[in-house]
């Protein structure tokens, strides 16, 4: 039996057809409130699930019933996860989204809202997402001028009429931009982004190196017990350099559509990535991988040469730390599969 050749899939996909699938992935599809274990040294874990709780709750009760006078919905309310990598914001986000009780809402990465609105354009997505009380946003970044503007633009018009939103990232509210563009030229827009939402902290280390050594990629019997283990007809294995040159082919928000079917991606020789537009794109892709459940093995060099030491300290140091700590936890799943077993070093 063939394996699949993500190679050979172009995906398209409609921004009806992403509205229609905006829901947490297989990962977090059991997300809630009482399985978030908070860290007891960091209260900020504790505080933060139990203020969004509360708030789940409460969305959208103003909206709705029999009004004998008709009026102006209540603007909606926004809250905006500040924190590390490996804290459980996507936990809590997932958590809240099944916690809200109402059809109209939808859960999405800020990567997937940026290709709705721009294949929508800005009057059509606003208006197919004003009927939602709640949109839980993963991954919130601004990288350039072009989606400072279309995020600010998007917000102001959405959230008056009654939407919610709750989003998360690894950046402060007041240091979105930073590093990536002349965030000096857009303190207007970027203030008014922030000022849409109240910012809750969550403090700690990552989850995925608790009591832990850094991961190194599977060695040759490992990898090939592991690829034995995997379904063939829903087994992903290629190149390194033949997967970086794809995904410069495929847009961020289709890698959901480009992994359908897939339950296991095998990498092989991985390399270090010097462009940085392979390396973003790379980052992604094992983002999407990670919120999908889908497994990953990966051999080639140690995980800490895969990208240069100019990028994890630079702008984009938070992505490629969170890209490492999921890769770490990635290939932990999949070691812990076989029986094989060599010393964990990078």
């Amino acid at each position: 039996m063939t394996t699949v050749d993500l190679t050979q899939r172009f995906p398209t996909l409609t921004p009806h057809e992403m509205l229609a699938g905006f829901v947490p992935s297989r990962r977090f599809e059991e997300a809630r409130f009482d399985n978030y274990l908070p860290n007891p040294a960091f209260e900020s874990q504790a505080r933060a699930r139990e203020e969004l709780q509360n708030f789940a709750e409460a969305v959208g009760r103003t909206r709705g019933g029999f009004r004998l006078l008709r009026r102006a919905p209540s603007p909606g309310e926004g809250i905006y996860l500040d924190g590390g990598f490996g804290v459980g914001k996507t936990h809590l986000l997932a958590a809240t989204f099944f916690t809200v009780r109402s059809e109209q809402k939808a859960f999405l990465s800020f990567q997937e809202l940026l290709y709705v609105i721009g294949a929508l354009g800005m009057t059509e997505a606003v208006k197919a997402f004003t009927p939602f009380r709640f949109l839980a946003i993963d991954e919130f970044e601004l990288d350039d001028p072009g989606n400072t503007h279309m995020v600010n633009t998007f917000l102001s018009q959405l959230m008056p009429g009654g939407t919610s939103v709750v989003t998360t990232s690894n950046t402060e509210p007041g240091a979105l931009g930073q590093g990536r563009f002349n965030t000096h030229d857009f303190e207007r827009q970027i203030a008014a982004i922030a000022g849409r939402f109240r910012s809750l902290r969550v403090d700690g280390p990552d989850f995925r190196a608790r009591g832990a050594q850094v991961v190194a990629p599977l060695g040759e019997a490992e990898y090939r017990a592991w690829s034995g283990m995997q379904g063939q007809a829903r087994f992903a294995p290629l190149e390194h350099r033949a997967l970086n040159r794809h995904l410069l082919e495929v847009h961020p928000a289709r890698f959901r559509k480009l992994l359908s079917g897939v339950d296991a991606v095998g990498v092989l020789d991985a390399s270090g990535m010097p462009d940085q537009n392979v390396a973003l794109r790379f980052v992604h892709f094992i983002d999407k991988v990670y919120d999908l459940g889908v497994g990953l093995a990966l051999s080639g060099v140690p995980l800490g040469s895969l990208f240069p030491e100019t990028y994890r300290h630079g702008a984009y140091a938070k992505k490629y730390s969170r890209c490492l700590s999921r890769l770490s936890e990635l290939l932990s799943e999949a070691r812990s599969s076989v029986a094989v077993v060599t010393p964990s070093s990078v």
